[in-house]
């Protein structure tokens, strides 16, 4: 003998349906909520547009920024940092941290002085600067303002950076690059 299969009614359906919706629900909020937080204060994932950090970053290096680094020290010369453009709040910007607050900065023979005095820092020594802009003429001896910093890209000859429009206010930081993590074989630490 066959048995009758019993039909659903919606009610039961729904019945059975709405604590299986409740539960994904709550998951996806919870892990919605948790990467907005993480994206806002701890790290966020920029894409590389252009050439002027060449040879650290090419076109389409997709990058990871650590946005709490600088909460517990301070930016240090030779970093890496990822900023608002001080002419445009809307754009992010990706240069290497070369003058601090209150230094005299020189570009001489491709090289910077700071207070008169060659640096050291490899990631600095490896580019040759070039002189141009309005910031980093030949000769010119640039004074850094307080709560600010002069960043240049590695790719002197192709970057448009503080030499162009000056200083980047310290409250313009966003984070210091850490890591590229696309394209596969381009994987690295950032110096």
């Amino acid at each position: 003998m066959l048995k009758e299969k019993p039909e659903l009614s919606k009610k039961s359906f729904w019945q059975k349906a709405k604590p299986v919706v409740k539960e994904y629900g709550e998951s996806l909020l919870i892990a919605f909520v948790l990467a907005m937080l993480i994206r806002t204060f701890v790290v966020q994932a920029f894409k590389i547009p252009t050439g002027s950090m060449k040879p650290t970053f090419t076109e389409g290096d997709r990058i990871l920024v650590n946005k709490f680094i600088y909460k517990f020290r301070e930016p240090q010369r030779g970093d890496v940092i990822v900023f608002k453009y001080p002419e445009n709040m809307k754009l992010a910007f990706i240069k290497r941290l070369i003058g601090k607050s209150g230094e005299n900065l020189e570009i001489k023979n491709g090289r910077i002085l700071i207070d008169d005095k060659k640096i050291t820092e490899k990631q600095i020594n490896a580019n040759f600067y070039y002189n141009r802009g309005d910031y980093g003429g030949a000769g010119q001896e640039i004074k850094v303002p307080a709560d600010a910093f002069y960043a240049l890209g590695d790719n002197s000859a192709n970057s448009r950076d503080s030499r162009y429009w000056g200083f980047v206010p310290q409250k313009n930081l966003i984070g210091k690059a850490i890591l590229i993590y696309w394209p596969p074989y381009r994987v690295r630490l950032v110096e």
